[in-house]
């Protein structure tokens, strides 16, 4: 993502006053259900693969993209037939398009994974603390032939995909799926996404094991307390980033695209650093964010794939909104 060109630079304080200036909010966007925003992966994005404890396949595995493991040093990275020259950062292996990572590797490695495992840590938590589900309890747990639209999901109980779940939105929608127990897919079983629905804005928080049989097909980001265990056979479009280990056994897994929808980011300096703002959230129909006002807060960007211009600013409710075109 690139940061486009307009920045709001103006203290929130200042705003109050030329809120009157500011184009109003129509009001039949009132009620607007609040679209879910991505979760943060931070550096833990550029891993189709992290695990604190290990990661180990039965060949051949296909991995696309990068793979790590940390605190726990390469030797938890086992199957894989490594390959490492003297000195390097990384290790190279047939089944991995990309890069393997371990933080007994040399510097800058390390330092860059430690970072890695505390964005996963913290995106896990961001995810699992987004309130006000859409959705509860649905299915009493059981996802089979579902049809999911965009929202946030919340679970108590563990979570079965025993046939065909279709999740069913446009590029720029967002799906978060808070489990309280495990997720099991079954056997053959297969994800679809339709209406242009992406993996990468599709994220399962789950805080038991997660597991997908033998031949199953699976779409989207996997953050997990525990392990990620995928049978013989299994193909994922999406990341596995696991806070204990990741188990492969001839599976196929490639890291998704990524996504496009606009993004507020805030700091309380104009020169940053920027972060992303903590409960936003975005109308796409109206092109309007909404994001709790703070008092260390008080300044703003939007990350976005293609150039935005901002045409309303305005103050209310303790609340800062802010329309764009």
């Amino acid at each position: 993502m690139k940061i486009i060109s307009t920045e709001i630079a103006a203290r929130i304080n200042c705003l109050r006053w030329i809120a009157g200036l500011a184009l109003a909010i129509s009001s039949t966007n009132q009620g607007v259900l609040a679209v879910q925003t991505p979760v943060n992966l931070g550096t833990a994005g550029n891993f189709a693969v992290l695990a604190k404890s290990g990661i180990s396949t039965v060949p051949p595995s296909v991995v696309t993209g990068n793979i790590a493991v940390s605190p726990i040093d390469a030797a938890a990275i086992t199957g894989f037939s490594l390959s490492l020259a003297a000195g390097s950062p990384f290790a190279t292996s047939s089944q991995v398009a990309g890069q393997v990572y371990a933080p007994n590797y040399a510097a800058p490695t390390p330092a860059r994974l430690t970072t890695a495992i505390g964005d996963m840590e913290t995106a896990f938590t961001e995810a699992a603390g987004r309130s006000n589900p859409d959705f509860t309890e649905l299915g009493a747990g059981q996802l089979g032939g579902l049809t999911l639209v965009p929202g946030l999901y919340k679970w108590g109980t563990d979570v079965l995909i025993s046939s065909d779940v279709s999740f069913n939105g446009g590029p720029n929608d967002v799906w978060i799926l808070q489990v309280a127990g495990k997720v099991t897919q079954a056997n053959g079983v297969r994800i679809h996404l339709t209406g242009g629905a992406t993996a990468a804005n599709i994220f399962w928080q789950c805080s038991g094991a997660f597991s997908l049989g033998t031949t199953a097909y699976f779409e989207g980001i996997i953050l997990a307390q525990t392990s990620i265990n995928l049978q013989t056979g299994a193909s994922v479009n999406g990341r596995l980033l696991a806070q204990t280990a990741v188990t492969l056994q001839a599976n196929s897994v490639t890291q998704p695209t990524t996504s496009s929808l606009p993004v507020l980011v805030s700091s309380f300096m104009v020169t940053g650093p920027y972060s992303y703002s903590v409960g936003q959230s975005l109308d796409s129909g109206s092109r309007t964010f909404k994001v709790a006002q703070s008092a260390t807060r008080q300044f703003y960007r939007i990350l976005s794939d293609s150039a935005l211009t901002i045409t309303s600013i305005a103050v209310s409710d303790n609340n800062v909104r802010i329309q764009y075109q």
